[in-house]
């Protein structure tokens, strides 16, 4: 976003990240850890942004993917044989357009483009009808409190799914008419994200855009 990535900064980065997706096809925190969601969500949205998805086993992460939504409750696991909990909405549910858009820039198998590659109409009854607290807020699964990770998670998925739905979709509209588009790399109000790439882009020369540039100007101010 603040245009600072230089080759400094990325060297091997890009191996570092295919080397902590699993045999199951997510990513865990280090090499030879379990896939979780949080993880797998970091290592795609770090292997777009450097432009390395070519180097990551797409086949098998869009399978391991699809596999965390549960059928019954709609809302995602975090990993293999774990309960849903609505933060997955986004650190699991956030991955698949990545994922989509990372599969359409690859000649791999077809994967269908429309309406998705998970079930967003699920993931919306799961949100608003199990995980939606009655006085405001919303928490991991029934049963739990509300708290405002579990928020903050769950209304980015919801965003997530709302910009999933089909079009022949028969979720109610003012479940979705008030949900905004996020850019799901960065979880961030798409509008926001533009005027950031837009307004960084465009500094001069002069401007701090590298961290090489940041550390040169800290010390000299000290």
């Amino acid at each position: 976003l603040t245009n600072l990535m230089d080759g400094a900064m990325s060297a091997k980065t890009a191996d570092w990240i295919c080397a902590c997706q699993t045999y199951e096809g997510g990513f865990g925190a280090t090499p030879g850890e379990e896939a979780h969601g949080g993880y797998t969500f970091c290592g795609l949205a770090c292997a777009l942004l450097l432009d390395a998805t070519a180097m990551l086993r797409l086949p098998q992460l869009a399978y391991w993917l699809a596999h965390r939504q549960m059928t019954r409750e709609g809302g995602f696991q975090g990993r293999t044989n774990k309960l849903v909990d609505s933060c997955y909405s986004f650190w699991q549910g956030g991955c698949f357009p990545l994922l989509q858009a990372a599969l359409d820039a690859t000649s791999g198998p077809a994967v269908p483009k429309s309406p998705s590659i998970f079930n967003a109409a699920a993931l919306l009854d799961y949100l608003l009808i199990c995980a939606q607290n009655a006085n405001g807020g919303l928490r991991d699964k029934p049963g739990k409190g509300r708290d405002y990770y579990h928020t903050c998670y769950a209304l980015s998925g919801l965003a997530v799914a709302t910009a999933a739905l089909p079009p022949d979709s028969d979720v109610p509209d003012h479940w979705v008419e008030s949900i905004g588009l996020i850019n799901p790399v960065h979880n961030v109000v798409a509008i926001k994200v533009e005027q950031a790439l837009a307004y960084f882009q465009s500094l001069g020369e002069g401007v701090i855009t590298t961290v090489s540039d940041a550390n040169v100007a800290g010390q000299s101010e000290n």
